[in-house]
């Protein structure tokens, strides 16, 4: 019981913070049931089991505030999702020992990526112009969505890291974008799981963890929603950032045998890191009040 109350806090969390980025919650989730002992695949599976029911309350949430921009939506669920069960048919054939380092290296990378991403745009009140969003072809967006749905069916995340920044860096309003990858991600999710029940079968699948990461979804989704409309993102962006890489670490050095000690230093090395990464960004909250940094407040997120 006392895991099923983790897991519901965990879901609860992860879509808090993927509702408000539009991105991070199967790469936060899938971290944790990782370092719990889950094979990449049946974690993957379970994590996106949880996000069909997890992502349509969230995409019926930013639909009700008007965060949604429809074209977009329809432009990245068809090949979201054919990329989306071809990553899960690849993934539920490799065996789990294996591949579990490469997932979470993956995930590391993910978690840097996040990491800069949200420090590099501090501070930065003149942003170059860009062209708009709408500028994006339906031929642009395919092989942006089929690389996302991929890459999010094979790391259990990737759906948000991958076509959030690529959609905020053609000038579309940031509450747009999050909303529009949150509310087209539920095709993904679909996908992604027949892809899984195709490969692996129901067997594999926690339900008891499914249900609670679905429980703990369902009340942050709409909370989210609201939230990405009036706060600035960048301390939650930092925050995710740092805590992918904590828990990706330990898989990915343990088959190395390095030693205690050494460990230790690693994992302060990149606590320490993580914390100024943390403190610069609380520090830069007044600061971008100050001087009225549109960069920082712009509809809640730019990265």
């Amino acid at each position: 019981m006392e895991k099923l109350i983790i897991l519901a806090f965990i879901g609860l969390l992860a879509q808090l913070i993927d509702g408000s980025l539009g991105m991070a919650y199967g790469v936060t989730s899938t971290s944790l049931l990782l370092v719990a002992g889950i094979a990449p695949a049946a974690a993957s599976a379970s994590v996106h089991l949880a996000e069909v029911v997890t992502t349509a309350a969230s995409g019926i949430s930013h639909i009700r505030f008007g965060n949604v921009d429809k074209r977009v939506v329809l432009r990245l669920i068809i090949p979201g999702s054919v990329g989306a069960f071809l990553g899960a048919c690849f993934l539920s054939s490799l065996p789990g020992d294996i591949v579990k380092p490469y997932v979470s290296l993956f995930l590391i990378g993910l978690g840097f990526y996040i990491l800069f991403r949200f420090l590099s745009k501090i501070g930065n009140a003149n942003p170059k112009p860009t062209p708009a969003v709408h500028s994006l072809s339906k031929k642009q967006l395919m092989p942006l969505g089929l690389l996302a749905g991929f890459l999010d069916a094979t790391g259990g995340g990737g759906w948000g890291p991958v076509t959030t920044p690529v959609l905020l860096a053609k000038d579309m309003k940031a509450r747009k974008v999050i909303g529009s990858v949150d509310t087209s991600e539920f095709a993904v999710a679909v996908s992604a799981s027949v892809g899984f029940f195709i490969s692996l079968g129901w067997a594999q699948v926690e339900w008891l963890w499914v249900g609670a990461l679905m429980a703990g979804g369902i009340v942050a989704a709409p909370i989210a929603a609201w939230l990405v409309r009036i706060i600035p993102s960048h301390i939650l962006g930092v925050l995710v950032g740092g805590l992918i890489i904590i828990t990706n670490v330990r898989t990915l050095l343990l088959p190395f045998g390095f030693s205690s000690n050494l460990m230790f230093a690693i994992y302060f090395v990149l606590a320490a890191f993580w914390a100024v990464g943390i403190i610069y960004t609380v520090k830069s909250v007044p600061n971008a009040k100050k001087n009225k940094n549109p960069n920082f407040f712009k509809n809640s997120v730019d990265y």
